[in-house]
């Protein structure tokens, strides 16, 4: 079949002035014969040929004519590519200005994708290419899937696949919402540079009023902002939404500046219109960090808001006790003063603000610290501090019951001794390291109705992460009270091939009586439970560890937590469990915490994948959420149909199962 052809300028008579042919050259004509008229300056070709010009883009054809300029060129079977897999074809094909317009044309990215035909095909009355916009317009256009019409649109655009970013509708979504109907979402991206970037979705729901999101993206030399956000206006005539944004300035090579917000309309918008990730707060606030050799500062601000209700997964929830504003923190540590000895000077200025309360501390500290090796491999590290608090406190609650208002101060000198003595035995395979350590910490001794009750701090709890640290409270206002030790014995084995064996079995022990011990926390009067953790990574497909605590009397576990990661990125197994006795008083049990994740991934072929997670609660004999997915990745599209099944009640929130459905086309590696 003859065709015949007026094309751009741009990519024929760019050809036509680099003859003689350069095969080096980006603008080439490749073909079996080419027969150059001197005279006229026409090309003549035989058999299959391909010319590409200097944007990389080619067209194919037979046994072709081109004259001088350009501006005529015949052929059989010709095909103008725009990318590896991306063609358009046509019986007629003319040029005018910068568009070029392909008449009862097919336009497809699916070339040669599977061996029993193209994946997916446009078919179209007319098919405009317009080369300066980098545009594909669509008329009277068929969407094919092997070959069988499954969609039709009277017009239709999208940015031909040399374009990275170009305005216009995404493809549309379906899901189903929780007790909302059924969910359409229809994404409109709006490409304002490279750098700069937005998508507004539509979101039309059967059983409530419309949905707005908004995602804006921009990235700048020194900086990047993000921002997500939504709102609706309900039917009950509420307005409900939701603000996430994340901004960073890089402020030269020693400081850095960023705000974050995350708020919502009320506590249950996030997980009833499907944005809410487990947050138990949201935290909102500014932080502005500087660098430095030998010491950084920080100033931060936190505004909460609470998403939890008093009790959250059966527990007890530990909730913030107010905002923050602001919290100045500034550390510096010195050069060796002799040996290895050095010298580290820290500030804290932290002000608390809730309801009809407020405080605010000033805490400085220097410390100086002194690590030795000594014979036999010995190593021992010896430290003392000296810190100083004053607060301001303003109808604050203290540890005795009562209310307080006015100033209070304290000195606390601390100091500690700690002691470890690597064994290691290398192997022609395995290699093991044998490591006692013990510490003695000595702090000032203090009366407990002299400060505040848990100002910004939420008590302690006993694990092999809390020992051998300088203070085992989080947060800064509790004090340890005393002196204790803490002591331990790590055994570990590596090999060549990279496995990792690690076991490590502790206790710590307080010489002066605990006030208020929670019976919950592990620690006692003299010795407290016993906790360690065990490990091992293989460096391939197996990664298992766990952490646990024994009763320091009866040696019952009361706390284990475990996870597991088996197989490899695309065929996987997950496995969390945390399990803890609970105890109201010495004699009372409370219902033991005890909830169980699991997760697994399949790649069932090349294209198509499933994965599936789920979390359990044991103590309540419930799921509490449970979600799997089934994908479909073809070089020419994409698509996924999940469900997600949430069993939380709160408020005007009760969770069912909802649905989701997504399909896209993928041209040359891009989502569309």
């Amino acid at each position: 079949m003859k065709k015949a052809l007026a094309f751009l300028s741009m990519l024929f008579a760019a050809t036509v002035h680099a003859l003689p042919l350069d095969v080096n050259s980006p603008k080439t004509i490749k073909t079996e014969k080419i027969e150059y008229d001197v005279k006229s300056g026409t090309v003549k070709t035989t058999g299959k040929t391909e010319i590409t010009n200097a944007a990389g883009q080619r067209m194919t054809l037979k046994d072709s004519y081109l004259s001088q300029r350009g501006e005529y060129l015949s052929g059989d079977d010709i095909k103008i590519w725009l990318g590896q897999h991306v063609y358009i074809e046509s019986d007629n094909i003319t040029h005018d200005g910068d568009d070029t317009v392909a008449k009862n044309a097919m336009f497809t990215a699916c070339a040669n994708c599977d061996s029993y035909g193209d994946a997916w095909e446009i078919h179209a009355s007319k098919i405009i290419h317009d080369m300066a916009d980098r545009m594909l317009s669509f008329y009277n256009m068929v969407f094919r899937v092997y070959d069988v019409p499954v969609m039709y649109f009277p017009y239709y655009t999208m940015p031909d696949p040399g374009v990275k970013h170009k305005s216009g509708l995404l493809m549309p979504n379906l899901e189903s919402t929780n007790k909302m109907g059924t969910q359409i979402n229809l994404p409109v991206y709006f490409s304002f540079s490279d750098t700069h970037d937005a998508t507004l979705t539509l979101s039309y729901l059967t059983k409530e009023n419309p949905l707005f999101q908004l995602e804006h993206r921009l990235n700048l030399a020194h900086s990047e902002y993000r921002t997500r956000g939504s709102y609706t206006h309900n039917r009950e005539g509420e307005d409900r939404w939701h603000l996430f944004n994340n901004d960073v300035i890089e402020m030269g090579e020693y400081a850095r500046a960023s705000v974050y917000i995350a708020r919502a309309s009320d506590k249950t918008y996030l997980q009833k219109y499907g944005f809410y990730e487990d947050q138990p707060y949201l935290d909102s606030g500014a932080k502005v960090e500087l660098f430095g050799q030998s010491g950084y500062a920080v100033a931060d601000t936190h505004i909460f808001q609470e998403l939890r209700n008093n009790r959250y997964r059966g527990h007890q929830a530990s909730v913030p006790s107010g905002n923050i504003l602001p919290n100045i923190r500034g550390v510096y540590q010195t050069n060796p003063l002799f040996a290895e000895t050095y010298m580290t000077l820290s500030g804290d200025v932290l002000s608390i603000v809730g309801d009809g309360t407020s405080s605010q501390r000033m805490i400085g500290e220097t410390r100086i610290t002194s690590p030795w090796t000594l014979w036999g491999g010995n190593r021992l590290t010896a430290s003392l501090a000296a810190r100083y608090d004053l607060y301001n406190f303003d109808n604050i609650d203290m540890v005795d019951g009562d209310k307080y208002s006015g100033f209070k101060n304290r000195f606390l000198p601390s100091g500690y001794v700690e002691w470890g003595l690597p064994f290691i035995k290398p192997g022609g395979t395995w290699s093991q390291t044998i490591e006692p350590r013990a510490r003695l910490t000595m702090m000032r001794r203090i009366h407990d109705d002299q400060f505040a009750l848990n100002n910004d701090s939420a008590g302690t709890f006993l694990s092999d992460t809390v020992l051998f640290s300088d203070n085992r409270f989080a947060g800064y206002d509790l004090w340890e009270n005393g002196t204790f030790a803490d002591y331990g014995v790590r055994w570990s084995a590596f090999n060549t091939d990279g496995r990792v064996v690690e076991v490590f079995l502790g206790q710590s022990y307080d010489f002066t009586d605990r006030a208020d011990t929670d019976l919950n926390s592990g620690f006692h009067n003299g010795g407290s439970d016993y906790v360690g953790r065990i490990g091992f990574n293989n460096s391939s497909w197996l990664d298992i560890s766990s952490r646990f605590r024994f009763d320091r009397d009866s040696f019952d576990l009361r706390h284990a937590e475990t996870s597991a990661v088996i197989g490899s990125s695309s065929n996987y197994f997950t496995l969390g469990h945390i399990w803890a006795r609970q105890f109201i008083d010495a004699q009372t049990l409370a219902p033991d915490i005890n909830e169980a994740m699991a997760g697994i991934g399949l790649k069932l072929s090349d294209r198509w994948s499933v994965r599936f997670s789920a979390i359990y609660n044991w103590t309540e004999d419930t799921f509490l959420r449970h979600t799997g997915t089934l994908y479909y990745n073809h070089p020419c599209y994409y698509l996924s149909f999940g469900y997600r099944r949430d069993n939380a009640v709160r408020e005007d929130y009760q969770g069912n199962t909802t649905f989701q459905f997504r399909f896209g086309m993928t041209i040359e590696g891009q989502h569309y």
